[in-house]
């Protein structure tokens, strides 16, 4: 068995979800990192976005650690959802770079302070605005994994690409043809079930 410390298991699982959602991009094009896939306008390059905002508010502004990012889109009152998506301005580079410094900020104060260190969430209520950087990570960790696997749906709605990484697919094993065999019994189960149900 291998000994970790918990500020070793919160960056092991932080790391890996931030990867995750970098991964969903590669090899797509400026369209499709962008364009909406859900009725609510959900897209890649939109989650790397906001996720970037997300670690530089609960682990940098929340302990006093500024990170000297402009963030214009949480000054604008009008830009409703405006860290949910890329402007026609913001390339690739520039918001994947953020998300990046991002991480060195964010990680940057998990090597400086302990775990049970209070902070103070700046856009929460004052009477419920304090937290542990421990509880802090952990919120991270779980908004990062649920965006990861946003991430995962549209990719493979986008091109078919599945899996958590490269390296690791975390899928069953099937060719083409085993998937849609597969995807049919689903299918038929769900409808008899509705039939049977619904009766």
């Amino acid at each position: 068995m291998t000994t970790t410390t918990p500020r070793d298991d919160l960056h092991r699982y932080l790391q890996s979800a931030r990867e995750a959602v970098l991964w969903k991009l590669d090899g797509l094009s400026e369209y499709d990192v962008r364009r909406p896939l859900t009725p609510t306008g959900t897209n890649l390059l939109g989650l790397v976005k906001h996720l970037s905002g997300v670690e530089l508010g609960y682990l940098c502004d929340t302990f006093g650690r500024p990170h000297g990012e402009e963030l214009p889109w949480l000054l604008d009152a009008g830009s409703t959802n405006g860290d949910m998506w890329a402007t026609a301005d913001q390339s690739r580079a520039d918001i994947t770079g953020l998300y990046r410094r991002a991480w060195a900020h964010a990680d940057a104060t998990l090597d400086a302070l302990p775990l049970d260190t209070v902070g103070t969430v700046p856009w929460w209520p004052a009477d419920k605005a304090r937290l542990t950087l421990h509880h802090a990570v952990v919120r991270v960790i779980a908004d990062t994994d649920r965006h990861a696997g946003q991430a995962d749906i549209l990719r493979e709605l986008l091109d078919g690409r599945v899996g958590m990484t490269e390296s690791n697919g975390s899928m069953a094993e099937g060719d083409e043809t085993w998937w849609a065999e597969y995807r049919d019994r689903l299918e038929r189960t769900a409808r008899l079930a509705a039939d049977h149900r619904e009766a």
